[in-house]
């Protein structure tokens, strides 16, 4: 799925096809005149790489690899097409090709790994050759597209094999549109100007652009016809709809290449993607990034980890649990209902550290030198021990060990209604820790503006989450130490 970040600057991706080449209403890329030397390529390399690996190895090559090979390349061409492999990548990151390109070796591994199954033919073929090629493959196929955009940007650099483009609307939209055009020359799209058939009212974004307002939507319509535009890139607010369709039916007398960008990508999108109702195409605003495989990856994530840890920390939580039940009275593990994943209500499990229980519509957070909380409670916050039973909380599937921070009910109720978008947190399981806390916003919020911080990082991490992140914050965690100033 794509950030609201790759969908504000994806200048090649984040449109609506609306000109000559759409069809049927099917969205269709723009085919890239690279595609077929691309094809021939990766073709080359995969026989290529096969052949010099049993030869590498002193495997005598003979019909039967030639058949594999054979084989090889008619799945890769299959999946290669089935992902969308070789459509036009202008605009488009080049992680996202890489992607692309593993899944369909994959399914190539998969095919290979059925045919040779169904045929009882696999100890005909020399394991280490064929395991080799597998995977080094791949990578092969990777480095050399890398090389190929990296080749093609810097010719686009020099003014080589660039599209010039045109930009409706004179406003923020357009203008933030303008800044990717400036700031990517290696994507090969040259800004001709802006049209606009009115003038620009409210905030003047343009003021200081080095690309101008050239000319009226009748002056667009007529350097289109003359061939002097390639793309023309529509970013006119919505509710212009009569507008947006008048230019559209006079540019279908043109062969131009039209996108909408519509102005919902100024909207702080979460984890937007398109997505398909029917035959429909819509766009999801505020979305988890936990669907698919990444769901899988978090559980195993949490899984592991908080097995790990709990098997680690089980004679220390003993420990502690006596403490708290010799020194004051009251219950050892503190159960507080807490807003869970999709705002559902939770059971989350701490160590108690106060003298009371708060867990009702009225819960005042802790402050320094709370009267409430006990001597030894005192230790626990600030070592945040008494975070431990939560590994527990993990294991069951209601918390994760990174992810937002989890509030009382009575602080979600009353902020929600005070902090724009603060239940979008609840798009993900609570965690033990979390991106906002490893950046110190943690422990009170005293004002509504600390509250509004952390909320900011919570969704933040949400919009940039992989699992390469979760290990940046644990790591994080470990080397700041679970001590906090603010933690009291």
């Amino acid at each position: 799925m794509l950030s609201s970040y790759q969908l504000k600057h994806r200048v090649g991706k984040v449109g609506i096809l609306v000109g000559p080449e759409a069809s049927n209403g099917i969205l269709k890329p723009r085919h890239s005149k690279l595609a077929l030397i691309t094809r021939m390529i990766d073709a080359l390399l995969v026989g290529a790489s096969l052949w010099l690996i049993a030869d590498l190895y002193g495997v005598i090559w003979n019909e039967r690899y030639s058949l594999a090979l054979a084989c090889a390349v008619g799945l890769f061409v299959f999946f290669a097409e089935f992902y969308d492999l070789y459509r036009a990548w202008r605009g488009a990151p080049l992680w996202q090709e890489g992607i692309r390109l593993w899944w369909a070796w994959i399914g190539v591994i998969l095919g290979l790994l059925f045919l040779a199954y169904a045929t009882k033919v696999s100890a005909e073929y020399s394991r280490r050759v064929m395991l080799t090629w597998l995977i080094l493959t791949p990578v092969v196929l990777t480095t050399w597209r890398s090389a190929l955009h990296f080749i093609v940007g810097l010719l686009r650099q020099q003014g080589i094999n660039t599209r010039n483009v045109a930009i409706v609307g004179a406003r923020e939209l357009g203008a933030k549109l303008a800044h990717t055009f400036i700031g990517a020359p290696w994507l090969g799209f040259k800004a001709m100007g802006f049209y606009d058939d009115r003038a620009p009212t409210g905030s003047r974004p343009l003021a200081d652009k080095p690309i101008n307002v050239v000319g009226t939507f009748d002056d667009l319509v007529q350097q289109a016809r003359d061939g002097k535009i390639d793309i023309i890139y529509i970013t006119l607010p919505m509710r212009a709809e009569t507008r947006i369709q008048n230019l559209i039916s006079k540019l279908a007398d043109t062969t131009v290449s039209v996108y909408m960008v519509p102005d919902f990508f100024m909207f702080d999108l979460m984890n937007a993607s398109w997505t398909h109702v029917g035959e429909l195409p819509a766009v999801s605003i505020y979305e988890t990034p936990f669907y698919g495989v990444d769901s899988w990856v978090k559980r195993l994530e949490d899984i592991v980890l908080s097995g790990a840890i709990l098997l680690t920390v089980a004679v220390p939580m003993l420990v502690i649990a006596t403490l708290v039940k010799i020194t004051s009275p009251g219950p050892v593990i503190f159960h507080q209902t807490r807003y869970g994943l999709q705002g559902q209500k939770i059971e989350v499990w701490k160590f108690r550290t106060m003298r009371v229980c708060e867990n009702g519509s009225d819960v005042t957070q802790a402050t320094r030198s709370d009267p409430r909380v006990t001597p030894v409670g005192n230790f626990l916050r600030r070592t945040s021990l008494d975070e431990l039973p939560q590994f527990i909380n993990v294991l069951q599937g209601r918390m994760s060990i990174v992810g937002p921070r989890p509030h009382a009910v009575a602080h979600n109720e009353m902020y929600r209604k005070l902090i724009a978008g603060y239940m979008l947190r609840h798009k993900v399981k609570p965690g033990i820790t979390g991106w906002a806390q490893i950046n110190g916003w943690r422990g009170e919020t005293e004002t509504v503006d600390k509250m509004r911080a952390r909320v900011e990082h919570d969704l933040a991490y949400i919009r940039n989450w992989s699992l390469w992140l979760d290990v940046k914050i644990i790591l994080s965690t470990i080397a700041k130490g679970f001590i906090g100033k603010n933690a009291y």
